[in-house]
């Protein structure tokens, strides 16, 4: 490193490293709104609760209502 140059000396403009960090956002934004997109169109939209036997006998020996019972 030379002397004359501190760490944190950045050669970029504080328009260009703005530019940079809205590109870059812009870049991670997409590919999340497509995987939240894709999960909410993945997860089954059932209209009842199936509630297995062997939860349903744990829910009345701890005294618990289940949906579905």
């Amino acid at each position: 490193m030379n002397a004359q140059r501190l760490a944190y000396d950045d050669l970029s403009t504080p328009a260009e490293m703005t530019a940079d960090c809205v590109a870059a956002q812009a870049a991670l934004a997409r590919p999340l709104a497509a995987a939240a997109r894709d999960l909410s169109l993945e997860q089954a939209k059932a209209g009842e609760i199936e509630v297995p036997e062997a939860a349903a006998h744990l829910a009345r020996a701890l005294h618990l209502q289940l949906d579905g019972e």
